[in-house]
């Protein structure tokens, strides 16, 4: 197969499927920590209205999915690629984080967790997903 044809390949399969890893933790989330008190998590309206009433560990398996959909995604990416598989896994990671950061903007959470999310759970899970992958 043409190597450009794999690697395109790569970054498409890897980003499907850390997005659904991603999903998966963020379905299974609310039945192990279940939501705050009247808040309604099911539409992103309703998601923006109650973020105020989410304690530290709400916030638990969003960082989870982000970091895990990342690594996953990366790690795939990188064991499919034709060649230069940091530079695919890393895609995945920037792909991740550009959605990471459309979120945040949208959902306004506290900061704490903006810093967290954005520093830590795309272009590092990225890199070590990679570097997994190519052992």
């Amino acid at each position: 197969m043409n190597p450009i044809i794999k690697n395109i390949l790569a970054v498409i399969t890897g980003v499907l499927v850390g997005s659904i890893v991603n999903m998966g933790i963020v379905m299974i989330s609310g039945s192990i920590i279940p939501p705050p008190e009247g808040g309604d998590i099911t539409t992103m309206e309703g998601l923006k209205a109650t973020i105020h009433l989410f304690q530290p560990k709400h916030f638990i398996f969003p960082f989870l999915a982000h970091a895990l959909g990342t690594l996953v995604g990366a790690f795939v990416a990188a064991k499919i690629a034709a060649a230069r598989p940091l530079s695919i896994g890393l895609i995945i990671g920037v792909f991740f984080l550009i959605g990471g950061i459309i979120n945040i903007t949208m959902l306004n959470g506290p900061v704490w967790f903006t810093i967290l999310d954005l520093v830590g759970a795309y272009l590092p899970m990225a890199y070590l997903g990679t570097r997994w992958a190519t052992r």
